[in-house]
């Protein structure tokens, strides 16, 4: 079960072209945001969908893999974990974030 704790998997369109960041220390991050979407019939019948926006982010090898391959609008399965942030705003509010830290992924689809 070990496993199991803090992963997550999703199935999604890449909302823009990976961009990579080398920090000081040396490593490189990739950030990306991807779509995931669903769809149900509300008790009209109506077909609703929504789609949630995830912020992804990959490491070192897995970070040149997202900007050489993965592109806007391509469809993608993923593996990661969730990475909860706090920071302050240059105007002093604290803030949060969410991301996920990619572990692994794979093409599933073609770009639409």
């Amino acid at each position: 079960m070990k496993s199991l704790r803090n992963s997550v998997q999703l199935i999604g369109r890449l909302g823009k072209d990976p961009e990579i960041v080398e920090l000081s220390s040396g490593k490189k991050l990739a950030k990306f945001s991807l779509a995931t979407n669903e769809s149900y019939r509300n008790q009209k019948g109506e077909k609703i969908e929504e789609t949630q926006w995830h912020n992804i982010v990959a490491w070192e090898k897995k970070a040149e893999f997202t900007t050489e391959y993965l592109k806007k609008g391509m469809e993608i399965a993923l593996e990661g974990k969730l990475v909860h942030s706090e920071y302050e705003s240059a105007n002093g509010e604290k803030r949060y974030t969410t991301e996920i830290n990619m572990n692994d992924v794979v093409m599933v689809g073609s770009k639409s």
